[in-house]
């Protein structure tokens, strides 16, 4: 599967952004979406994810309340909007899918950069 990542870019603490993940074919076939992050020198992390068979989403503490991670099925399509961004979410974010045959997918990673 292919995921195409977008709606990166640059913009000042307290801003919002929407990323959305574009996905080569139906999420039916996959059991987790979401969204990973990797700041500058750090491992990267995970952000939010979403249970594609009951909805059930999850998140880091350090998004939680910030950030939600939702998906429109007609369109193959991931989404993590960022409110009240902080410039320690400056990171690239990475999508994934991991599908019911136990098998990760990513996409190209989109870049945030928050400033202060």
């Amino acid at each position: 599967v292919q995921l195409q990542a977008s709606g990166g870019g640059l913009v000042q603490a307290g801003g919002s952004l929407r990323l959305s993940c574009a996905a080569s074919r139906r999420f039916a076939s996959d059991r987790i979406i979401g969204w990973y992050r990797q700041a500058p020198g750090k491992q990267r992390a995970l952000v939010a994810t979403l249970m594609t068979d009951d909805g059930t989403t999850g998140y880091a503490d350090t998004v939680k309340g910030r950030f939600t991670i939702s998906k429109d099925n007609a369109k193959n399509t991931v989404y993590l909007q960022m409110d009240r961004l902080k410039p320690e979410d400056t990171a690239v974010y990475y999508c994934y899918v991991y599908s019911r045959e136990n098998r990760a997918y990513w996409g190209q990673g989109t870049q945030v950069t928050v400033s202060s």
